[in-house]
């Protein structure tokens, strides 16, 4: 990523926020999940977003480019997205990933500036079943080991086991991925020992998804593995964000923007291009939940 721009903006506790602009035309900012950062997680995806809108791609607080602060609570990885969406000074289509998802529902509570908002398969982790949480943790524990011990592209092999498909883990050792993404394994590290020991108000909030008053998609692969976790988190959102859809991805996992990058820009394109309902849906492969 080295023919781009960059932006700047400074989070409320002063600390400096920074992502790699391309493209042209509307702002879309582009927030990464849980693991990766604005360096590598939305490449796959640029090629089909470029030509149509101006795409943003911030790291949050230790991550990428911008700097590094102690404090990874929930409240403080908003924070940086809000600062970042608000200095760019125009209106702006904001996309969230996973772990992301709630810094950036937040932002659309908070900022005049968002005018759209679409997230794949967020996370709100009370809603996970017990077999599933039991596993997810045993996973934490075996990544947290792996990289103690320096061994990070295991950590991120042992997190592919954990989010994919066998279909998708044989998809991605034809890809960089596991060299590309392992040293962003202890920045997801610390954002989930940080979230997890968290008290206070969260952006998930019935009361705080109620406020948020802009249109909001929420994406999900039909083939994902936590697909009942990612639907719940998704369904919950939807009942308590006014102007909320959502969507499936036929034979879409939790990689798609990486492994399906098409597919989900074509989603988005459509939701922030306001197409009209009877073109969206005979055009498009996605389908809404629920829908016949």
């Amino acid at each position: 990523m080295t023919d781009t721009r960059v932006h700047r903006a400074v989070s409320a506790d002063g600390t400096e926020i920074t992502g790699r602009v391309q493209g042209g035309g509307p702002a879309l900012v582009l927030v990464h999940g849980g693991i990766g950062d604005g360096e590598i997680a939305w490449d796959a995806m640029l090629p089909h977003l470029t030509d149509r809108f101006t795409c943003y791609l911030p790291s949050t607080r230790g991550r990428g480019l911008s700097d590094d602060n102690p404090d990874h609570s929930p409240a403080r990885l908003g924070d940086d997205v809000t600062a970042f969406v608000d200095s760019i000074g125009e209106p702006v289509h904001l996309v969230g990933w996973s772990g992301s998802g709630a810094w950036v529902l937040g932002t659309a509570e908070r900022s005049d500036a968002v005018v759209t908002v679409s997230v794949y398969e967020p996370t709100i982790v009370p809603l996970m079943g017990p077999d599933d949480l039991s596993r997810t943790l045993s996973t934490l524990e075996g990544m947290g080991v792996a990289v103690a011990d320096g061994r990070l592209r295991d950590a991120t092999r042992a997190f592919a086991s954990w989010i994919c498909t066998e279909e998708e883990i044989t998809a991605l050792q034809r890809t960089d991925f596991y060299e590309r993404w392992a040293d962003r394994v202890p920045a997801m590290l610390r954002f989930v020992e940080q979230d997890g020991s968290y008290v206070g108000p969260r952006s998930t909030d019935p009361d705080q998804l109620a406020r948020i008053t802009v249109p909001v998609l929420l994406l999900l692969g039909q083939q994902t593995r936590l697909r009942q976790f990612f639907a719940a988190a998704a369904e919950f959102i939807a009942r308590h964000v006014a102007d909320s859809q959502v969507w499936e991805l036929p034979g879409a996992g939790h990689l798609a923007p990486v492994l399906a990058p098409e597919s989900v820009a074509d989603e988005l394109i459509t939701f922030f291009e306001a197409l009209p309902a009877e073109s969206a849906r005979t055009d498009h492969k996605s389908r809404r939940v629920g829908a016949s």
